[in-house]
């Protein structure tokens, strides 16, 4: 188990979302560069000069490059700085180096977050080569040379536990959404089967009549092309759509209508009001079903975490070509609600894959909105 626990390590990848070098990054390297340039006015108890701006050049550098090249930043740096103290310890030179070495940490921490597995594992080892030369070359007590290990092991650690805290994180996102594709599919193949059940009963019946009531027949057919065309549209639909294989009942899924019955009575708090305004006629069913889910999760977030709300509004238009979805709610500002959560990455995805936007955050003058806008077709992207 140890030995397929380390290969795991060994084999991990670099994350896939490192970010590109930014405004940020040249920050930190001129306050760096700031801090040793102060400290080289400054203080008198330093290395001799040429060492000094080799340590720092071999600092600062790498810097910029920290998450694109984790690695090699780490081996230029910590590799500059073993030749610098080996240099100071042949030569005994008196002196030490800037304070702003410390920078370091920040390219150990980087090697851990950013770099892979096999990238971690060479790196570690350059750094704790480093650290006995210089502690020879930088003569401290026991306590402080442990002190300098755990710096740069915390700040490895540091960087792994940030690392695979978002990888949970990217990992429930994806599990949040492909929950949201399973149950959408499972409302659109619903949607169908009742289609093409209406359909095999129509055709049916118009067989029983086709030849002593000819015209009974010819509306039987039309019927049939109807509901052909709302099927063809569903199965559209559900196309790129993920489904696990679950019972399902062939019944009709809860719609623009069914809004309606969120609303409440007053006596509970928060209380819902619901408005329906616009034309809701041949509308997608996966639409009215995506409007449903999205006002009864948002009404439930709303009863959840806003806090002190009293009133949870829901409106529904409908025009000639979207359905607009917003759900407001007079909570406070500090109830804590966090836009990533799952429960609104589940929705967000919804309304994505039915061709939709979605947006959530707080309102402008109190609580929280929903607002979701999804075309009447529900043609997915």
């Amino acid at each position: 188990m140890a030995t397929s626990a380390l290969h795991a390590l060994w084999v991990e990848p670099r994350p896939t979302n490192a970010p590109d070098r930014g405004p940020r990054d040249w920050a930190l390297v001129a306050a760096m560069a700031g801090w040793s340039l102060v400290e080289a006015v400054l203080r008198q108890d330093l290395a001799p000069r040429p060492l000094l701006l080799l340590d720092t050049l071999a600092l600062l550098g790498p810097l910029l490059w920290r998450r694109t090249h984790p690695l090699v930043a780490v081996v230029v740096s910590f590799g500059t700085l073993t030749i610098v103290d080996s240099v100071r310890i042949l030569t005994e030179s008196h002196g030490g180096l800037l304070n702003s070495v410390s920078a370091a940490l920040i390219l150990a921490y980087a090697l851990f977050r950013w770099g892979s597995g096999r990238e971690a594992a060479i790196g570690l080892g350059v750094i704790l080569l480093w650290q006995p030369i210089t502690t020879v070359a930088d003569p401290t007590s026991l306590l402080g040379t442990v002190g300098a290990y755990a710096f740069f092991l915390s700040a490895a650690a540091l960087g792994a536990a940030i690392r695979y805290r978002a990888k949970f994180r990217i990992r429930d996102i994806d599990q949040a959404k492909a929950r949201e594709r399973e149950q959408l599919a499972r409302e659109l193949h619903d949607t169908v089967a009742h289609h093409v059940s209406g359909i095999a009963i129509q055709a049916q019946a118009g067989r029983a009549i086709a030849a002593s009531q000819p015209e009974r027949a010819v509306e039987a057919l039309a019927v049939i092309e109807d509901a052909a065309t709302r099927t063809l549209t569903e199965l559209r639909a559900i196309v790129g759509v993920l489904r696990a294989s679950q019972d399902t009942e062939f019944a009709p899924q809860p719609g623009v209508a069914e809004v309606e019955q969120l609303a409440t009575d007053g006596q509970a708090r928060p209380c819902v009001e619901v408005t329906l305004s616009g034309e809701f006629d041949d509308l997608s069913p996966a639409v009215g079903a995506a409007i449903y889910r999205l006002a009864q999760e948002s009404i439930t977030n709303a009863r959840r975490h806003a806090r002190h709300a009293t009133q949870v509004t829901v409106a529904v238009t409908g025009d000639a070509d979207r359905v607009r979805l917003t759900v407001d709610d007079d909570g406070s500002a500090a109830g804590g609600r966090a836009p990533a959560g799952y429960g609104l990455v589940g929705m967000r995805e919804r309304a994505s894959l039915l061709g939709g936007t979605f947006h959530a955050g707080p309102a402008a003058e109190r609580g929280w909105r929903v607002e979701a806008v999804l075309p009447r077709t529900g043609t997915p992207r």
